[in-house]
C-alpha cells in the first residue's frame, strides 16, 4: 500500500493514550465519578491535541512547501524498515505529488534495489503512475494504474482494503484526467482523495480541475485551484496553474479549442511560457461526475 504522510511517534502515543483514558473513564463512571470526570477532562485535552496536530499536518500539505514536508518527515524516514529503499521511495513520492518530477526521478535512483524494492511493487506502481502523468505520458500512466488496480489486495481487513482500493482508483482517475479520458465518478473520487489524504491534496485537485474543464464546469474548476500556493518553477504545478488559469479565462470569455497542455505533453519548467500560447480544451458532453461541488 502507498503510505500516507508518516505519523510521528507522538501522534501514535496520543492515540493509544486517548483510547485507554476513555475506556478507564467509562469503567469508573459509576464507582468513582470524580476520578472519571478528571480522566474525561484529560481525554478531551488529548483528543484536542490530536485534532490540532492533524490540522497542522493538513495546513502543511496544503501549503505545497515540499521542503518543509520532507523536513517534518526526516526523523521518521530514518526509522522506517529498510530505510535505504523506503526512504528514497517515500521522498520521491512526496516530491512527485508536488510536481517536482525531475528531482523525484533523481532521488528514486538512489533507492537500494533488493527484496524490499521488489516487495514495494504497489508503491512503485503508484509512483510510476504519478510521474508518468506529470511528465506528459498519460497513456503510459493509465497502463501503470491499470496494473496497480489489478494487484491483489494486501489485506483482508475490510476498512484497510477499501482504503487501498480507493487510493488505487483515485490515482487511476488522475491518469485518466490528464489523458482527457475520464470515467463517471472520477471528479468526485479525486476531490474526496484530496480531502482524505493530505499527501495527494494538490495532485488530485489539479486532476479534478482538468476533468471539470473538460466537462464545462468552469466555476468548479476555478474553485479547485483558487487557493493554490505560488509554486516554484521546479514544480510542474507552476505550469499547470498558468495553463489552467489562462484556459479558464479564455473559456469564460467564450473561447473554444483543443485540450489544455496540462493534460497533454507540456508542463516542464522550460515550457511554462510556451504553455501560455497553447490552445485550450474542447468542452465535452457533461458527464455524471462533474456534478460534484468544487472548493
Amino acid at each position: 500500500m502507498v503510505p500516507d504522510a508518516p505519523k510521528p511517534w507522538g501522534a501514535r502515543v496520543l492515540f493509544v493514550l486517548s483510547a485507554a483514558l476513555a475506556a478507564l473513564a467509562l469503567r469508573l463512571a459509576w464507582e468513582e465519578p470524580v476520578v472519571a470526570a478528571v480522566l474525561l477532562l484529560i481525554f478531551l485535552v488529548t483528543v484536542g491535541l490530536r485534532l490540532r496536530a492533524r490540522r497542522r499536518t493538513r495546513e502543511l500539505f496544503a501549503s505545497g512547501d515540499v521542503q518543509s514536508i520532507l523536513a517534518s518527515w526526516s526523523s521518521t524516514l530514518a526509522r522506517v524498515p529498510h530505510p535505504e529503499t523506503m526512504g528514497p521511495l517515500m521522498t520521491a513520492t512526496a516530491l512527485a505529488l508536488h510536481g517536482w518530477v525531475e528531482r523525484a526521478r533523481a532521488v528514486l535512483l538512489t533507492a537500494e534495489r533488493g527484496p524490499a524494492w521488489e516487495a514495494a511493487l504497489e508503491h512503485r506502481l503508484f509512483l510510476d503512475t504519478v510521474l508518468l502523468t506529470f511528465e506528459g505520458h498519460p497513456e503510459e500512466a493509465v497502463e501503470k494504474a491499470q496494473a496497480l488496480e489489478a494487484l491483489p489486495l494486501p489485506t483482508d481487513e475490510p476498512a484497510m482494503a477499501e482504503r487501498i482500493r480507493f487510493l488505487r482508483g483515485a490515482v487511476a482517475a488522475l491518469a485518466r484526467a490528464f489523458n482527457h479520458a475520464g470515467e463517471p465518478g472520477d471528479t468526485q473520487r479525486m476531490i474526496q482523495a484530496s480531502a482524505q489524504s493530505p499527501l495527494v491534496h494538490w495532485a488530485m485537485r489539479y486532476g479534478a480541475a482538468i476533468r471539470s474543464v473538460d466537462a464545462g464546469k468552469l466555476e468548479q474548476a476555478r474553485g479547485l485551484i483558487a487557493s493554490a500556493p505560488s509554486w516554484p518553477e521546479e514544480s510542474r504545478f507552476a505550469a499547470f496553474q498558468l495553463e489552467l488559469d489562462a484556459e479558464l479565462a479564455r473559456l469564460e470569455s467564450g473561447g473554444s479549442g483543443d485540450p489544455p497542455v496540462a493534460g497533454a505533453e507540456a508542463g516542464s519548467p522550460a515550457e511554462i511560457e510556451a504553455a501560455k500560447e497553447a490552445p485550450g480544451p474542447t468542452v465535452t458532453d457533461e458527464d455524471d461526475d462533474a456534478r460534484v461541488g468544487g472548493g
